[in-house]
Formats: structure tokens, sequence, C-alpha cells
């Protein structure tokens, strides 16, 4: 009897070992995701910064995309621009509680946090600028002719298509879900 009881708790003590490893490694992804989505990012900016002399520059790449280095003070694609320090400070202020509540949803083990970690790499990133420039260097120029989409950066692609996953997988494993329910 005290030999299967042993077996039983040894067999536990393992399964809680590995499920402790397992989140440790998933952990390790998440900030490496991170990590390196924020160093992409910073790095971009840095080259491009130091490339440009003047705002409004323009490196032609393609027929369909160039850089130019314009500064944002609102949020994505130069949304909610203002020339007010108050708001500007308020949506700082936003954006740094909105990185701290999706810190705690990556904490969580669920198919989001990935999508999680690419929006908070590149919040990040765009926060730091926010602090140490008072604005976003964005310098992608998506153009299909004359029509010109938002410039951005590294840092919004990642936002965007964390943003985009999560509602993909929100829609598909939701349906799931309220499938099983009924």
């Amino acid at each position: 009897m005290s030999y299967m009881l042993e077996n039983k708790c040894r067999g536990m003590s393992e399964a809680k070992l590995r499920s402790s490893q397992m989140i440790k490694k998933n952990f390790l992804i998440k900030f490496s995701l991170i990590f390196s989505i924020f160093l992409i990012d910073q790095i971009s900016k840095y080259y491009i910064i130091n490339i440009f002399k003047f705002e409004n520059d323009l490196i032609y790449l393609t027929s369909f995309l160039n850089f130019q280095l314009i500064w944002n003070e609102g949020i994505a694609f130069g949304l909610l621009s203002f020339n007010n320090d108050f708001f500007y400070n308020l949506i700082t202020l936003v954006i740094f509680f909105v990185i701290i509540i999706l810190l705690f949803l990556i904490k969580k083990e669920d198919q989001y946090s990935y999508f999680y970690s690419m929006i908070v790499g590149g919040a990040l990133g765009n926060f730091v600028d926010r602090i140490r420039h008072s604005s976003v260097p964005d310098f992608i120029d998506f153009h299909i002719s004359n029509f010109h989409w938002f410039v951005f950066n590294i840092a919004d692609i990642f936002v965007s298509l964390g943003v985009v996953c999560l509602i993909i997988a929100e829609i598909f494993f939701n349906k799931n879900k309220s499938n099983e329910k009924i």
C-alpha cells in the first residue's frame, strides 16, 4: 500500500515538474518574442533617425514602398494627435496601463498570450519613443500610385498583427465554444 502511494506521489510531483518546466519555457518564449520585437523596432528607428537629416526626406525603395521619417505625436497611424501636453500625457498614461494589463494577460496560459506578446512588444517600442522623443518616429510609407496609407513603423506592424490575430482567434475559438454549450 505504501509503495503504491509513494509511486502515485512521485508521478504527481513529476507531472508538476513537467508543468512547471512548460510554464517556464512558455514564459521564455513570450519574453523572447516581446524583447525581439522591441529590439528590432528600436534598431530600425535608430537607423532611420540617423540616416535622415531632415523630417520628410524620402527614400524610394520600390514603386509601392518608401521610407519617410514622420514624427507621430498621436497613437497608431497618427490618430489622436493633439497640440496639447495634457492629451499627449493622458494618451501616454493610458498606453502604459494597457501594457500593464496585457502583461497580466500574458501570464495566462492560453492561445491568446502570444498575440498579447506581439502587441506588448510593439507597444513598448512606441512607449519608449514617446518618453524619449516626445513622439514616435514612423517611417514606412506604403502606397499604391498616389494613394498613401498612414506612415507607420515596425512596432505598429506587430501591434496591428497581434490585434488581427486576436480578432481572428476570437471569432473562430468562440464560435467553437458557443457551439459546445448548445
